[in-house]
């Protein structure tokens, strides 16, 4: 078997493949009886008929084509390992000889993984950021507890900040209504800021019943461009008011919520939480700092197209699951970013790069650093999600699986590697 590899642009390569006629033998032989499956051969059980007898039926033409595509399947993976190449996805494959009595010749245009040279890692280096909850996050959590059991009740009086008003409201950009920029019976709290700045500041001292036109400006940064800094005008009508009373902060309210004797304990739980969910992010920050980094110290090959595409189309997967869990389709979310499918895809490209390049960083760390994981450790994992799981069937069932187990198997060699890279990278301050 002859071998010949040639680099193509863009992270591919050429591979061609010649094979002689008695290389090629075999494949005529097998080809044969399966061909001889299907037909009846005068003196031959089917499946028994010998490649003579089978070609001298159907002709030889037929038994050589049939003989290609498992040739090249059985040839073209000792082809790769033989040059010692690494490739990923589905080779493209072109027959570039094929004729009775002579050599073989085909061609594989394949994608290569990229090649990953890491730099010394004691010279990258990440600080460690320390984590602090801010007292006014905690009250502010507090606040959004007694928000959630607040009381409201309806009144005549002119609207303040803190009340929660219902809305009848139009916005003209040039006299022109704007599209999607009116309301009926819209509810609004005054003073939570969900609306473009100053809007809300408008609705106060309004009473049950009273309109009110306004202009405001747009910010300049607002997503959509068509209003981004221009000025609005506004037509609003106030319908209703409502006093917003929130509970009292006390232990009764405390123990209303289950799991707390005080307002001490309920404060000290809201700490411990959102400094949980700060170490979290800062975690993931630092995690990124550092792929960052040391994908900037590396050399990394050509990103394969293929590997590009398939990491955007997971990314676009990722963002519609998220949209779904928030009640919102894709489609709506492109109408509003005014984007296409395809245009979306095109914008994830960066991150896409971004996010191979690091899982290129982390398989090379595991092969030189020979991080493995074991059964016992994908043993406790496994103890450990089902305990958090424990009356579901569905999760005791899927402990099983063997895909399930090789995601968490990946999950904790990722876990173990980033570990490491942590541990000679990620250096606290003094």
């Amino acid at each position: 078997m002859d071998v010949t590899v040639k680099k193509l642009d863009r992270g591919q390569a050429e591979i061609k493949v010649t094979l002689t006629v008695d290389e090629y033998q075999p494949f005529l032989t097998t080809a044969a009886k399966n061909i001889s499956q299907g037909v009846d051969i005068p003196g031959f059980r089917r499946g028994k008929a010998t490649l003579e007898a089978v070609t001298n039926q159907v002709g030889n033409d037929q038994v050589w084509q049939e003989a290609i595509e498992p040739a090249v399947q059985k040839t073209l993976g000792k082809a790769i390992d033989q040059e010692q190449l690494t490739t990923v996805g589905s080779p493209h494959i072109d027959i570039l000889k094929l004729a009775v009595d002579n050599d073989v010749e085909y061609k594989a245009t394949v994608n290569l993984l990229p090649s990953v040279e890491l730099p010394d890692l004691t010279t990258v280096s990440v600080a460690a950021k320390p984590v602090a909850v801010a007292s006014e996050k905690i009250e502010k959590a507090l606040t959004d507890l007694q928000k959630m059991r607040a009381s409201e009740a309806a009144v005549s009086r002119a609207a303040k900040v803190g009340d929660k008003v219902v809305i009848d409201f139009d916005s003209f950009l040039d006299r022109v209504a704007v599209e999607n920029g009116g309301g009926k019976k819209f509810p609004l709290v005054i003073g939570e800021h969900t609306f473009i700045p100053g809007f809300e500041d408008e609705l106060i001292g309004l009473t049950p019943g009273q309109s009110k036109k306004f202009t405001l400006t747009f910010p300049k940064n607002y997503h959509a461009k068509n209003l981004a800094g221009k000025p609005v005008d506004f037509q609003v009508t106030l319908h209703e008011v409502f006093e917003i009373t929130l509970p009292e902060l006390t232990d009764q309210f405390a123990q209303g919520l289950g799991e707390f004797k005080t307002v001490h304990e309920l404060r000290d739980k809201m700490k411990e939480n959102l400094t949980a969910e700060e170490q979290a992010k800062q975690q993931q920050a630092t995690e990124e700092e550092l792929l960052e980094k040391i994908i900037e110290k590396s050399k990394i090959g050509d990103v394969p197209d293929m590997l590009v595409d398939s990491e955007t189309k997971k990314m676009l997967e990722e963002l519609e699951h998220s949209l779904s869990h928030q009640g919102v389709q894709l489609t709506d979310y492109l109408i509003h970013l005014k984007k296409s499918r395809e245009e979306l895809l095109l914008d994830f490209v960066p991150q896409a790069i971004k996010r191979i390049k690091s899982a290129l960083i982390l398989r090379e760390v595991t092969k030189q650093q020979q991080i493995e994981v074991t059964n016992d450790d994908i043993e406790t994992e496994v103890k450990k999600m089902l305990a958090a799981h424990r009356g579901h069937d569905e999760a005791q069932h899927q402990a099983t699986d063997p895909a399930f187990r090789a995601y968490v198997r990946n999950v904790l060699a990722s876990r173990k590697v980033i570990d490491y890279l942590k541990s000679i990278i990620v250096k606290n301050k003094s």
